[in-house]
C-alpha cells in the first residue's frame, strides 16, 4: 500500500525514512504541538515550499532545465487567489475563477516560454527565462490599479476560514477549530497531494524519458524520443505545480505582493533548497525546505539568545549579533554543500547503497 501510495519511489534509507515520517508528523500534527502564530505559520510555508521546491527540481532535477521563471507562475497562481477573493463578495466560486484563470495564464505562458525558448541551449534558456520573470515582476508592480503595485493586496476569505468562524463550540485537544485551523489544512492537504503527483510523475514512462533527457539529449533523440516536446511538457507541469503552490500561499496569507510571490529572493531560496536537499530526487525538496524554512525563521532567535548568553565573551556575543544572521545562515549552506555535495538526500541513499553487502 505504502509503496504504491510512493509510486514504487522508497526512501531507501532509514535514516531518511525517519526524517521523512518525522517530518510528515510534524506538519500534520503542528497544530496541536504548537502553539502561537509563527510556528504555524513557518509549519505552511513549509508545506508550500516542499511542492514548489519539487516542481522546480521537476525542471532541474530531472529534465537538466535551468529556469528562473518559476516564482512567475507562482506569483501567478497567488494573484489569481487574490484578485478573485479581493474584488466583490469573497466566496469559494471567486477563488475558483480566480484559480482557473491563473492556470489558463500559467498553461499559455509555459507554452509560448518553452515553444521559444526550449530551442536555445540552456544558458539563453535561463536568461531568457530571467527577462520573462523580470518583465512579468515590473508588470505586477506597475498596475497599481488592478494588484495593488508594490504594496500589493489584502483580501477577505469565505467565511468557513476567518479566525471568527468555529467548527465545534468546544475544544479539540485544547485547540478551537477555526478558519485558520481549516485553512492550514487545506494547504497541507492540498501540498500532500501535489507532492503525491509528482512523486507519481518522475516515476512513470514520461519521468524516465526526462532523466533520459537530461543524462543523454542525443541518444533520447536517437531512440525516436521528441525530446522538444517532452521538455515543454515538463515545463508546463511544473508550472501549474508552482501556480497552485502559489495559489495556496495566498490563501494562508491572505495577501499578494510582488516582493513576497514574484521576487528575486524567493527564486534564490528554492535554488538553494534543491542543493541542499538533493538534486533528481524528489524527497530533497522535503528534507531541504523545512530545514531551510526553519533556519530562516528560527535562527535569528536563537542567535539573539546565544548573543545574550555570551554577554562575557563581547568576541563571540558580538560574532552572534542577530544582525549577522544572513552570514550565519550562508556559513550553514556552505557547510552542508561541503559535507553534501549531492545534497542530503543523496548522501544518505549514496551510504544506504555502499552499506550493503557485496556493494563496491
Amino acid at each position: 500500500m505504502l509503496n504504491q501510495l510512493l509510486s514504487g519511489d522508497m526512501p531507501r534509507s532509514r535514516a531518511l525514512s525517519a526524517t521523512l515520517l518525522l517530518i510528515l508528523l510534524g506538519l500534520a500534527l503542528a497544530p496541536f504541538i504548537t502553539s502561537g502564530a509563527r510556528p504555524l505559520n513557518t509549519a505552511a510555508t513549509i508545506c508550500v515550499y516542499i511542492v514548489l521546491v519539487a516542481s522546480y527540481d521537476l525542471l532541474l532535477g530531472y529534465t537538466g532545465i535551468v529556469s528562473f521563471a518559476h516564482t512567475m507562475f507562482f506569483g501567478i497562481g497567488a494573484y489569481g487567489v487574490g484578485l478573485g477573493l479581493s474584488h466583490g463578495e469573497p466566496s469559494w466560486g471567486a477563488m475558483a475563477i480566480g484559480v482557473a484563470l491563473a492556470l489558463l495564464l500559467t498553461l499559455a505562458l509555459a507554452l509560448v516560454v518553452g515553444l521559444f525558448a526550449l530551442r536555445v541551449r540552456a544558458i539563453f534558456y535561463a536568461m531568457i527565462t530571467l527577462a520573462v520573470a523580470a518583465s512579468f515582476a515590473v508588470l505586477a508592480s506597475q498596475l497599481s490599479d488592478l494588484t495593488g503595485g508594490e504594496d500589493g493586496k489584502t483580501f477577505s476569505v469565505p467565511a468557513l476560514l476567518t479566525p471568527g468562524f468555529r467548527l465545534f463550540e468546544s475544544e479539540v485537544l485544547g485547540r478551537a477549530i477555526d478558519g485558520k485551523l481549516i485553512t492550514y489544512y487545506i494547504v497541507f492537504g492540498g501540498c500532500l497531494l501535489l507532492f503525491l503527483f509528482l512523486l507519481r510523475l518522475v516515476n512513470s514512462p514520461f519521468g524516465r524519458v526526462l532523466q533520459a533527457i537530461r543524462e543523454n539529449e542525443f541518444r533520447a533523440e536517437a531512440l525516436g524520443y521528441r525530446t522538444v516536446l517532452y521538455r515543454i511538457w515538463a515545463n508546463v507541469l511544473a508550472a501549474l505545480v508552482a501556480a497552485l503552490a502559489g495559489a495556496l500561499m495566498a490563501l494562508w496569507l491572505r495577501y499578494v505582493g510582488p516582493k513576497t510571490m514574484l521576487g528575486f529572493e524567493v527564486m534564490t531560496d528554492i535554488l538553494l533548497i534543491v542543493v541542499i536537499g538533493g538534486m533528481g530526487t524528489m524527497y530533497g525538496a522535503v528534507v531541504g525546505a523545512t530545514l531551510f524554512i526553519i533556519a530562516q525563521n528560527y535562527l535569528k532567535s536563537l542567535m539573539a539568545q546565544g548573543s545574550s548568553a555570551l554577554e562575557g565573551v563581547p568576541l563571540l556575543a558580538e560574532a552572534l549579533h542577530p544582525d549577522r544572521w544572513m552570514l550565519w545562515l550562508g556559513v550553514l549552506f556552505v557547510l552542508s554543500i561541503y559535507f553534501f555535495p549531492i545534497g542530503i538526500v543523496g548522501k544518505l541513499r549514496l551510504r544506504r547503497i555502499a552499506a550493503r553487502p557485496g556493494a563496491h
